[in-house]
Protein backbone atom coordinates (compact mmCIF):
# COMPACT_ATOMS: atom_id res chain seq x y z
CA UNK A 1 0.00 0.00 0.00
CA UNK A 2 1.25 3.17 -0.76
CA UNK A 3 2.42 5.41 2.32
CA UNK A 4 3.65 8.97 2.79
CA UNK A 5 6.90 9.87 4.25
CA UNK A 6 7.90 13.45 6.44
CA UNK A 7 10.61 13.59 4.01
CA UNK A 8 8.90 13.78 0.87
CA UNK A 9 6.10 15.03 -1.25
CA UNK A 10 5.81 11.97 -2.94
CA UNK A 11 3.81 8.55 -2.49
CA UNK A 12 6.11 5.85 -1.36
CA UNK A 13 5.84 1.89 -1.90
CA UNK A 14 7.03 -0.88 -0.10
CA UNK A 15 7.03 -4.13 -2.12
CA UNK A 16 9.47 -7.51 -1.81
CA UNK A 17 11.22 -8.08 -5.15
CA UNK A 18 11.88 -10.60 -7.58
CA UNK A 19 15.06 -11.57 -4.87
CA UNK A 20 13.38 -12.05 -1.63
CA UNK A 21 14.05 -8.50 -0.39
CA UNK A 22 12.11 -5.74 0.94
CA UNK A 23 12.32 -2.68 -1.36
CA UNK A 24 10.98 0.59 -1.05
CA UNK A 25 10.63 3.37 -3.56
CA UNK A 26 9.23 6.41 -4.36
CA UNK A 27 6.79 6.61 -6.70
CA UNK A 28 7.64 10.71 -7.39
CA UNK A 29 4.16 11.36 -7.81
CA UNK A 30 1.54 13.49 -4.96
CA UNK A 31 -1.79 12.21 -6.55
CA UNK A 32 -2.68 8.78 -4.26
CA UNK A 33 -4.22 6.93 -7.61
CA UNK A 34 -1.44 7.65 -9.36
CA UNK A 35 0.65 5.88 -6.69
CA UNK A 36 -1.14 3.14 -6.48
CA UNK A 37 -1.38 2.29 -10.35
CA UNK A 38 2.43 2.73 -9.89
CA UNK A 39 2.44 0.03 -7.20
CA UNK A 40 0.57 -2.02 -9.25
CA UNK A 41 2.41 -1.62 -11.92
CA UNK A 42 5.55 -2.54 -10.00
CA UNK A 43 4.12 -5.86 -8.31
CA UNK A 44 3.27 -7.05 -11.72
CA UNK A 45 6.60 -6.49 -13.10
CA UNK A 46 7.68 -8.02 -9.98
CA UNK A 47 5.34 -12.00 -10.36
CA UNK A 48 6.35 -11.74 -14.32
CA UNK A 49 9.84 -11.38 -13.29
CA UNK A 50 9.37 -14.44 -10.31
CA UNK A 51 7.00 -16.54 -12.58
CA UNK A 52 8.29 -16.72 -16.49
CA UNK A 53 11.77 -14.58 -15.87
CA UNK A 54 10.72 -11.65 -17.81
CA UNK A 55 12.94 -8.15 -17.05
CA UNK A 56 10.50 -5.23 -16.11
CA UNK A 57 10.78 -2.46 -18.50
CA UNK A 58 11.75 0.77 -17.79
CA UNK A 59 10.84 4.20 -19.46
CA UNK A 60 12.18 7.39 -19.87
CA UNK A 61 9.86 8.99 -17.49
CA UNK A 62 9.78 6.90 -14.75
CA UNK A 63 13.67 7.12 -14.49
CA UNK A 64 13.33 11.13 -14.70
CA UNK A 65 10.85 11.11 -11.37
CA UNK A 66 13.17 8.67 -9.70
CA UNK A 67 16.27 10.52 -10.70
CA UNK A 68 15.11 13.93 -9.97
CA UNK A 69 13.89 12.68 -6.62
CA UNK A 70 17.07 10.89 -5.79
CA UNK A 71 19.57 13.51 -6.72
CA UNK A 72 17.53 16.64 -5.23
CA UNK A 73 20.02 17.47 -2.81
CA UNK A 74 23.19 15.78 -4.96
CA UNK A 75 23.19 18.04 -7.75
CA UNK A 76 25.30 21.24 -8.03
CA UNK A 77 22.07 22.57 -10.04
CA UNK A 78 18.78 21.32 -9.44
CA UNK A 79 17.37 24.76 -11.82
CA UNK A 80 19.76 23.34 -14.59
CA UNK A 81 18.88 19.44 -14.25
CA UNK A 82 15.26 20.52 -14.53
CA UNK A 83 15.67 22.48 -17.35
CA UNK A 84 17.47 19.98 -19.30
CA UNK A 85 14.16 18.06 -18.38
CA UNK A 86 11.88 20.08 -19.15
CA UNK A 87 13.76 20.43 -23.22
CA UNK A 88 14.15 16.34 -22.99
CA UNK A 89 10.74 15.23 -21.90
CA UNK A 90 8.58 16.26 -25.29
CA UNK A 91 10.80 13.71 -27.49
CA UNK A 92 11.70 10.78 -24.95
CA UNK A 93 8.37 10.65 -23.40
CA UNK A 94 7.41 6.87 -23.21
CA UNK A 95 10.21 5.60 -24.53
CA UNK A 96 11.41 2.46 -23.07
CA UNK A 97 15.02 2.71 -21.90
CA UNK A 98 15.66 -1.14 -22.87
CA UNK A 99 15.21 0.08 -26.65
CA UNK A 100 16.32 3.32 -26.34
CA UNK A 101 19.07 3.50 -29.41
CA UNK A 102 21.64 6.34 -31.11
CA UNK A 103 19.45 5.92 -33.50
CA UNK A 104 17.04 8.15 -30.92
CA UNK A 105 19.58 10.32 -29.84
CA UNK A 106 20.26 11.76 -32.97
CA UNK A 107 16.99 12.62 -33.73
CA UNK A 108 16.90 14.33 -30.77
CA UNK A 109 20.30 15.84 -31.60
CA UNK A 110 18.79 16.73 -35.33
CA UNK A 111 15.88 18.15 -33.90
CA UNK A 112 17.24 20.27 -30.94
CA UNK A 113 19.83 21.73 -34.34
CA UNK A 114 16.67 22.91 -36.16
CA UNK A 115 15.11 24.91 -33.56
CA UNK A 116 18.80 26.91 -33.93
CA UNK A 117 20.22 25.65 -30.60
CA UNK A 118 23.73 25.52 -29.68
CA UNK A 119 25.77 22.34 -29.58
CA UNK A 120 27.12 23.06 -25.87
CA UNK A 121 23.41 23.23 -25.04
CA UNK A 122 22.57 20.12 -27.08
CA UNK A 123 25.49 18.68 -24.84
CA UNK A 124 24.63 19.63 -21.68
CA UNK A 125 20.74 18.15 -22.37
CA UNK A 126 22.36 14.32 -23.47
CA UNK A 127 24.83 14.90 -20.24
CA UNK A 128 22.26 14.95 -17.83
CA UNK A 129 20.34 11.72 -20.10
CA UNK A 130 23.25 10.66 -19.62
CA UNK A 131 23.79 10.94 -15.86
CA UNK A 132 20.56 9.97 -15.20
CA UNK A 133 21.20 6.37 -17.08
CA UNK A 134 24.57 5.86 -15.32
CA UNK A 135 22.96 6.51 -12.12
CA UNK A 136 20.21 4.16 -12.65
CA UNK A 137 22.20 1.01 -14.26
CA UNK A 138 24.45 1.42 -11.10
CA UNK A 139 22.43 2.67 -7.93
CA UNK A 140 19.35 0.31 -9.03
CA UNK A 141 20.86 -2.13 -11.33
CA UNK A 142 19.07 -1.60 -13.92
CA UNK A 143 19.88 -3.29 -17.09
CA UNK A 144 19.90 -0.35 -20.04
CA UNK A 145 22.53 0.80 -21.97
CA UNK A 146 23.76 4.35 -22.37
CA UNK A 147 23.09 5.14 -26.21
CA UNK A 148 24.32 9.04 -25.30
CA UNK A 149 27.94 7.99 -24.78
CA UNK A 150 30.54 9.09 -27.65
CA UNK A 151 27.17 11.35 -28.45
CA UNK A 152 28.81 14.84 -27.56
CA UNK A 153 29.16 17.28 -30.45
CA UNK A 154 31.99 19.53 -31.24
CA UNK A 155 31.87 22.52 -29.59
CA UNK A 156 33.14 25.79 -31.26
CA UNK A 157 35.72 28.00 -29.00
CA UNK A 158 34.11 29.32 -25.82
CA UNK A 159 32.67 33.15 -25.84
CA UNK A 160 35.42 35.15 -23.74
CA UNK A 161 34.36 38.91 -23.53
CA UNK A 162 36.49 41.20 -20.84
CA UNK A 163 36.35 44.32 -19.78
CA UNK A 164 38.72 47.32 -18.84
CA UNK A 165 39.22 48.61 -15.64
CA UNK A 166 37.91 51.71 -16.54
CA UNK A 167 34.65 49.78 -17.62
CA UNK A 168 34.30 48.21 -14.69
CA UNK A 169 34.57 51.09 -12.21
CA UNK A 170 32.18 52.38 -14.97
CA UNK A 171 29.89 49.47 -14.08
CA UNK A 172 30.28 49.63 -10.23
CA UNK A 173 29.46 53.17 -10.05
CA UNK A 174 26.26 52.24 -11.49
CA UNK A 175 25.52 49.15 -10.29
CA UNK A 176 25.88 51.27 -6.64
CA UNK A 177 22.96 53.80 -7.62
CA UNK A 178 20.69 50.79 -8.14
CA UNK A 179 18.62 50.63 -4.37
CA UNK A 180 16.78 48.03 -5.93
CA UNK A 181 19.30 45.41 -5.36
CA UNK A 182 21.81 46.78 -3.00
CA UNK A 183 24.02 43.64 -3.25
CA UNK A 184 25.20 44.32 -7.14
CA UNK A 185 28.11 46.46 -6.77
CA UNK A 186 29.52 44.06 -3.97
CA UNK A 187 28.56 41.33 -5.93
CA UNK A 188 30.40 42.41 -9.18
CA UNK A 189 33.44 43.42 -7.27
CA UNK A 190 33.92 40.12 -5.66
CA UNK A 191 33.55 38.81 -9.09
CA UNK A 192 36.17 40.95 -10.80
CA UNK A 193 38.50 39.95 -7.73
CA UNK A 194 37.98 36.70 -7.18
CA UNK A 195 36.60 34.64 -10.39
CA UNK A 196 34.05 32.95 -8.23
CA UNK A 197 31.25 31.42 -10.16
CA UNK A 198 27.89 33.05 -9.93
CA UNK A 199 26.89 30.26 -7.64
CA UNK A 200 29.82 29.87 -5.98
CA UNK A 201 29.01 33.96 -4.33
CA UNK A 202 25.70 33.30 -4.35
CA UNK A 203 25.37 30.39 -2.51
CA UNK A 204 27.97 31.57 0.18
CA UNK A 205 27.34 31.66 3.91
CA UNK A 206 29.43 33.54 6.41
CA UNK A 207 31.26 30.57 8.09
CA UNK A 208 33.29 30.23 5.28
CA UNK A 209 34.55 33.60 5.03
CA UNK A 210 37.29 34.08 7.02
CA UNK A 211 37.91 37.75 6.64
CA UNK A 212 41.21 37.63 9.13
CA UNK A 213 43.58 35.52 6.92
CA UNK A 214 41.37 36.76 3.38
CA UNK A 215 39.95 33.45 2.36
CA UNK A 216 36.67 32.28 1.10
CA UNK A 217 36.47 28.10 1.13
CA UNK A 218 34.51 26.14 -1.57
CA UNK A 219 33.77 22.61 -0.85
CA UNK A 220 33.73 20.03 -3.31
CA UNK A 221 29.62 20.61 -3.67
CA UNK A 222 29.64 24.46 -4.12
CA UNK A 223 31.85 23.65 -7.14
CA UNK A 224 30.88 22.89 -10.68
CA UNK A 225 34.57 20.39 -10.64
CA UNK A 226 33.59 18.94 -7.66
CA UNK A 227 36.54 19.52 -5.60
CA UNK A 228 37.09 22.06 -2.90
CA UNK A 229 38.83 25.13 -3.35
CA UNK A 230 39.81 28.09 -0.92
CA UNK A 231 39.93 31.55 -3.18
CA UNK A 232 42.14 34.46 -1.72
CA UNK A 233 40.75 37.80 -0.90
CA UNK A 234 42.38 40.77 -2.43
CA UNK A 235 41.75 44.24 -1.18
CA UNK A 236 38.59 44.92 -3.63
CA UNK A 237 37.32 41.46 -2.59
CA UNK A 238 37.64 41.87 1.08
CA UNK A 239 35.78 45.28 0.55
CA UNK A 240 33.16 43.70 -1.12
CA UNK A 241 33.38 41.63 1.74
CA UNK A 242 32.90 44.11 4.42
CA UNK A 243 30.37 46.08 2.66
CA UNK A 244 27.68 42.32 3.07
CA UNK A 245 28.72 42.76 6.32
CA UNK A 246 27.40 45.96 7.24
CA UNK A 247 24.28 45.45 5.32
CA UNK A 248 23.69 42.28 7.17
CA UNK A 249 24.71 43.70 10.78
CA UNK A 250 21.87 46.68 9.83
CA UNK A 251 19.24 44.59 8.23
CA UNK A 252 19.45 41.05 8.75
CA UNK A 253 22.06 40.06 11.83
CA UNK A 254 20.82 36.52 11.79
CA UNK A 255 21.28 35.74 7.97
CA UNK A 256 23.80 33.08 7.45
CA UNK A 257 24.06 34.09 3.69
CA UNK A 258 26.38 36.73 2.62
CA UNK A 259 24.69 37.84 -0.64
CA UNK A 260 21.28 38.02 1.06
CA UNK A 261 18.08 40.52 0.96
CA UNK A 262 16.80 42.60 3.77
CA UNK A 263 14.36 39.89 4.62
CA UNK A 264 17.87 37.25 5.75
CA UNK A 265 17.12 35.54 2.60
CA UNK A 266 19.49 34.29 -0.28
CA UNK A 267 19.56 36.39 -3.22
CA UNK A 268 18.94 33.97 -6.03
CA UNK A 269 18.22 36.21 -9.34
CA UNK A 270 20.34 39.61 -10.16
CA UNK A 271 20.49 39.76 -13.91
CA UNK A 272 17.61 42.10 -14.60
CA UNK A 273 19.80 44.82 -12.69
CA UNK A 274 23.20 43.38 -13.58
CA UNK A 275 21.67 44.22 -17.37
CA UNK A 276 20.55 47.72 -16.75
CA UNK A 277 23.92 48.61 -14.93
CA UNK A 278 25.37 47.26 -18.04
CA UNK A 279 23.57 49.39 -20.21
CA UNK A 280 24.06 52.53 -17.81
CA UNK A 281 27.80 52.17 -18.37
CA UNK A 282 27.53 51.90 -21.79
CA UNK A 283 28.94 47.78 -21.66
CA UNK A 284 27.16 45.64 -24.47
CA UNK A 285 27.25 41.97 -24.86
CA UNK A 286 28.20 41.42 -21.92
CA UNK A 287 26.68 38.69 -18.96
CA UNK A 288 27.55 37.82 -15.35
CA UNK A 289 29.75 34.65 -16.15
CA UNK A 290 31.87 37.59 -18.03
CA UNK A 291 33.49 38.65 -14.84
CA UNK A 292 34.87 35.47 -14.47
CA UNK A 293 36.53 36.00 -17.37
CA UNK A 294 37.15 39.63 -16.61
CA UNK A 295 38.85 38.49 -13.70
CA UNK A 296 41.14 35.82 -15.61
CA UNK A 297 42.16 38.23 -17.88
CA UNK A 298 43.46 40.53 -15.04
CA UNK A 299 45.54 38.42 -14.03
CA UNK A 300 46.76 37.13 -16.88
CA UNK A 301 47.47 40.94 -18.42
CA UNK A 302 49.50 41.15 -15.24
CA UNK A 303 51.50 38.46 -15.51
CA UNK A 304 49.84 35.56 -13.38
CA UNK A 305 50.88 32.01 -14.96
CA UNK A 306 48.57 29.52 -16.44
CA UNK A 307 48.80 27.36 -13.29
CA UNK A 308 47.90 30.57 -10.73
CA UNK A 309 44.96 31.00 -12.51
CA UNK A 310 43.55 27.43 -13.14
CA UNK A 311 43.98 27.21 -9.28
CA UNK A 312 42.00 30.56 -8.69
CA UNK A 313 39.29 29.56 -10.65
CA UNK A 314 39.57 26.22 -9.83
CA UNK A 315 39.40 24.59 -13.66
CA UNK A 316 39.35 21.51 -13.75
CA UNK A 317 42.20 20.88 -16.12
CA UNK A 318 45.33 23.56 -17.68
CA UNK A 319 43.52 23.57 -21.08
CA UNK A 320 40.67 25.36 -19.88
CA UNK A 321 42.40 28.05 -18.59
CA UNK A 322 44.93 28.25 -21.77
CA UNK A 323 42.41 30.11 -24.02
CA UNK A 324 43.28 33.35 -22.19
CA UNK A 325 47.38 32.43 -23.10
CA UNK A 326 46.75 34.78 -25.63
CA UNK A 327 45.96 38.01 -23.58
CA UNK A 328 49.91 37.74 -22.62
CA UNK A 329 51.87 38.50 -26.16
CA UNK A 330 55.02 39.57 -24.10
CA UNK A 331 55.40 36.22 -23.03
CA UNK A 332 55.58 35.09 -26.72
CA UNK A 333 57.82 37.70 -27.62
CA UNK A 334 59.89 37.03 -24.34
CA UNK A 335 59.97 33.14 -25.51
CA UNK A 336 60.80 33.94 -29.54
CA UNK A 337 63.35 36.47 -27.90
CA UNK A 338 65.48 33.74 -26.97
CA UNK A 339 66.25 32.74 -30.66
CA UNK A 340 67.98 36.01 -31.16
CA UNK A 341 69.85 35.92 -28.46
CA UNK A 342 70.82 32.18 -29.69
CA UNK A 343 71.62 34.18 -33.37
CA UNK A 344 74.01 36.37 -31.93
CA UNK A 345 75.54 34.25 -29.56
CA UNK A 346 76.41 32.16 -32.66
CA UNK A 347 77.63 35.09 -34.56
CA UNK A 348 79.90 35.74 -32.30
CA UNK A 349 81.45 32.50 -31.99
CA UNK A 350 81.70 32.43 -35.80
CA UNK A 351 83.58 35.69 -35.97
CA UNK A 352 85.82 35.06 -33.10
CA UNK A 353 86.59 31.52 -34.98
CA UNK A 354 87.03 33.99 -38.41
CA UNK A 355 84.50 31.76 -39.92
CA UNK A 356 82.63 34.78 -40.85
Amino acid sequence: MAYRRKDSPYWWIKYTDANGKTAYETTGTADRKEAEAFEAKRRLEVHQQRKWGIQPEHTFDELMVRYLEATNDEVRSPERTAFAVKRLQPYFTGKVLERLNRADISGYIEMRKRAKVGPATINRELDMLSAAINYARKRWDWNIGNPCSGMSLRQPEGRLRWISRAEADALISEAEQDRKSPHLADFIRAALNTGCRKGELLELSWDRVDLREGLIYLEGHHTKSGKRRVVPLNEEARKAMLGRARFRAQFCPASPWVFAHQDGERVKFMQKGFQSACRRAGIEQFRVHDLRHTCASWMVQQGASMMEVRDVLGHSSIEMTERYAHLAPERLKSAVGVLDRLRSGYVERERGQGLM
